[in-house]
Parts: structure tokens; sequence; C-alpha cells
């Protein structure tokens, strides 16, 4: 029986053939890393390591580190995967796993390559069943090395391949004069009338569709000239019977909120009544009031 105790001459060892990626694609993957501006999901994918690497891994996507404020999620599937995080050194018998899951991934995908072992193969790169670090085989966008790397690192790591780094770069912060104050929409129509008209007409047409119908039926509100002829020449102009329905039923709503003045005198005098007693004389202040809104 004879031991081998050094390594097999290169011209017996298999060498696996590296990926290489189109034109095309490397242009789209650059756009990814470089303007992405939505969550990304991130697929992680052990190829043989200690557990050490996924133990940071799940402390950062804890609470205390919480890598989810950035738009950083998490995925069981490849398939939904804009980033493939690899960890450990890559086994023989999971460099198929690991293609699988790159071409399962659709593109452009980036691939990030996580811990000293996923990096170079770590203290197994010149183990016998060891093929070495990620790049081997596929092509490496991002390297966070460490043994094994801090959830601060990971989290540094992960900005780098959102481009994050380079947004806060760019950032500018942009302060108003305290003297300046916002210009409200629709200032001319009353507060409730406003309120009730926007919650009515999402109630009709959805919270999207109905915020718009609002501002459109407001719009019409504040034209010179009588207020319900404008509205009337709204709901005429309109070819989608849907939304011309909306619109008379909010004619309607503003119907029941307009108060006549025979409305107004009414209620007044009602009020008046729960102050002053059937049948006595008004003090000289409830007199004042009641010439002042015209009632005699």
């Amino acid at each position: 029986m004879t031991i081998v105790d050094r390594p097999l001459p290169d011209r017996l060892q298999y060498k696996p053939e590296k990926i290489e990626l189109d034109e095309s694609v490397k242009k789209a993957k650059a756009a990814l890393l470089n303007d992405i501006k939505r969550s990304v999901y991130i697929y992680r994918c052990d190829l043989g390591g200690c557990n050490g690497c996924e133990i940071e891994i799940f402390a950062t996507i804890t609470p205390v580190f919480d890598a989810e404020r950035f738009g950083i999620k998490n995925t069981p599937s490849p398939r939904h995967a804009d980033i493939l995080v690899y960890t450990g050194a890559v086994t023989r018998p999971m460099r198929v796993p690991a293609l699988r899951a790159y071409h399962g991934a659709p593109d452009p995908k980036l691939v990030i390559s996580y811990g000293a072992c996923g990096c170079t193969g770590g203290i197994f790169h010149d183990n016998y069943c060891v093929w070495g670090g990620t790049d081997r085989i596929l092509p490496v966008d991002v390297y966070i090395p460490g043994c094994p790397p801090t959830p601060a690192q990971t989290i540094y790591g992960f900005a780098m391949a959102l481009g994050l780094l380079g947004q806060k770069l760019h950032h500018k912060d942009i302060v108003e004069d305290g003297s300046v104050k916002a210009q409200l929409r629709f200032a001319d129509v009353p507060y409730k009338v406003r309120t009730t008209l926007e919650r009515e007409a999402r109630l009709y047409s959805g919270y999207r569709i109905g915020q718009d119908l609002s501002d459109e039926f407001m719009e019409a509100l504040e034209r010179d000239g009588s207020v319900f002829a404008n509205i009337n020449d709204l709901i005429a102009a309109q070819s989608d019977s849907r939304k011309a329905e909306v619109f008379r039923k909010l004619r309607g709503d503003l119907e029941d909120m307009v108060v006549t003045p025979e409305q107004q005198e009414a209620q007044l005098k009602k009020g008046l009544e729960r102050v002053v007693p059937h049948g006595d004389q008004p003090d000289a202040t409830t007199q004042a009031i009641l010439r002042g809104a015209g009632v005699q």
C-alpha cells in the first residue's frame, strides 16, 4: 500500500472550465450593479464550509442588524434571486449544484463570493476534493473576505453590490427656507368637503384611481363660473361611462353638503331655540345675532 503525500501532477487533474459571460450580459449586469433602485432577493448556496459563514449571514438578516432595511431580502429559490451568495470552498460534489443554482437564476445576476473559503478556498485550498474559490467556476462580482465575515462586513459587501455606497456619495440634502410654506392643493375647497370627496371617490374606484378622480372633480370646483355647471360639463365630457358615474355620485355627495339660505336660517332658529326658551324675549345680544344672520 502506497500513501501519496504530495499533490498529483496537473496533467492528471481535471480542470473545470470557468463560465464566460456574453458582452450583453456584462452590460446588463453593470446596470444592475450600479443603478438598481428596488429591493433585491438573495439566494445563499453552501458549497462546502464549516457553517461559520452561515451563522454570520443569519445574524445579518435578523432584527439586530436588519439587512432588510436596505431592501435586501432572502429567497429560498435561485429562480427569484438577483444576487447569488456562495459560501465555503467549492468541493467536487457541490460543483454541479453550484452551476445549477447559477443557471437557474435569471439574468442579469450578481455573484458574491463569501468568506475566506469562498474567495480562495481558505485552509482547504489544496485539499484533494476542493476545486478552490468560487471564481474557479463562476464569474464573481464582489468578494467579502473573512473567516467568517462579520455582519457589518456582510452589509458593506451587499451595499457594494447594490451600489448603495455610490448613491450615498452623490446624495444631496435639500433644506428649504423656513419662511417658505407648502402650497396646499385645492385650498379654495373647504377642508371637510375635500376630505369627504376624496374618501367617497376612493370607496367608488379604489385608492389610486379614486384619488385621481377626486382631484379632477375638485379642479372643476375651482374653475370660474357656476360650480354645478362646471361639474355637469365635466360629466358630459366623459367618454368612459364608469368615470361619468363616479362624478355623478360625487355631485350627489356635494349637493348633500351644500346648505341653502333657507336651510341655514332654519338650522339657526333651531339652535337658538335651545338657548332661548319658546315664548321668552331674546336679550340684546341674541337679537343682534339674529339681525346679523337675517333672521326676523
